[in-house]
């Protein structure tokens, strides 16, 4: 089994024709990765599952997704800000001592030293760059 590389990136790209190139992309600077996409139907269940149980749905990636990751690469908002999920995401591959990376919407990936909280955006600020207050999807 190949050892997997979790790709973090906000949602309003999930199932767009950029997340499907930034997956080729991924695909070919690791060719020796599985990629881990949260993108997936058994991580939305999983995410339900959680909620259903009281708890926080991100909990569903921290406690049974990450663990089993080696490296993460990451995709911030266009002006570099990086959502709460996604930095959160990165901060426990960080602390699991594992390799990340920052991809750029036009795929350059470049290794990530330093994680700056200051870039960090907080939930509200998160939500507001990918749903409208109807539930809607905001364009990345």
């Amino acid at each position: 089994m190949r050892n997997k590389i979790y790709f973090g990136h906000p949602i309003n790209t999930y199932g767009t024709p950029l997340e499907s190139r930034l997956l080729t992309e991924i695909a070919l600077a690791f060719p020796e990765w599985e990629i881990e996409n949260p993108n997936q139907e058994y991580h939305q269940k999983g995410c339900r599952g959680c909620e259903a149980e009281g708890g926080n749905p991100m909990e569903y990636f921290f406690d049974e997704v990450l663990p089993d990751c080696r490296a993460g690469i990451f995709l911030p908002f266009r002006d570099g800000m990086w959502g709460y999920g996604v930095f959160s995401e990165a901060i426990v591959l960080r602390e699991q001592e594992c390799p990340i990376w920052e991809i750029s919407p036009d795929g350059t990936i470049v290794p990530i030293m330093d994680l700056d909280g200051d870039l960090e955006l907080s939930i509200e600020e998160t939500l507001a760059r990918i749903l409208t207050s109807l539930g809607e999807t905001i364009p990345y």
